[in-house]
């Protein structure tokens, strides 16, 4: 599995899924623009900094089979302007993996042109972000649509990583290519 992020990820959306993965037997890596460490976001200061274990370049979505984007405000928003991290994104669309997107990071599906048409649900504040861009918006801890996972918040972290694990375990997913 492949954790993409940058500089300002929300801590918990990055360590949560990181930790529960690897403890469901997964091989977690952190990709990122940035090479070395990268710094989280915990509540209203700069958290902990994360190991980067591949620099974006250097990902082959072949080789995963999902993608997690961590919220927060900052991580999103800057990745959403980098086009090879937009690249990345519909590459594992395209092939049919699980691409999960907490609180913010559903930004980068409008992005991609994936939110267009699915369910979603997003921390509250991008909700008319979605709506517009043709999601399927709905108040729920966790939504599926063929492989694509989003979730609101931290508090919502277990249900979310459970989804990512269910959704990988299907197998790939049929679905048009954005």
């Amino acid at each position: 599995m492949l954790i993409l992020a940058t500089n300002g990820f929300e801590q918990s959306e990055l360590e949560v899924p990181h930790a529960k993965l690897k403890a469901a037997g997964a091989t977690v890596h952190v990709a990122s623009p940035e090479s070395g460490e990268i710094k989280g976001w915990d509540n209203k200061d700069w958290g902990r900094s994360t190991k980067v274990d591949k620099a974006l370049d250097q990902v082959d979505a072949s080789e995963y089979d999902a993608i997690v984007l961590p919220g927060g405000q900052m991580n999103p928003d800057t990745l959403r302007g980098n086009e090879a991290a937009l690249k990345l994104i519909k590459e594992f669309f395209n092939q049919g993996e699980v691409v999960a997107a907490v609180c913010h990071a559903p930004w980068l599906l409008i992005d991609t042109g994936i939110a267009k048409g699915r369910k979603f649900t997003s921390y509250k504040t991008i909700k008319h972000d979605l709506i517009n861009a043709g999601a399927n918006w709905q108040d729920a801890e966790v939504v599926a649509d063929k492989g694509v996972v989003t979730s609101r918040k931290p508090d919502n972290l277990p249900a979310f990583v459970a989804k990512i694990i269910e959704e990988v375990q299907e197998g790939l997913h049929d679905r048009k290519a954005a």
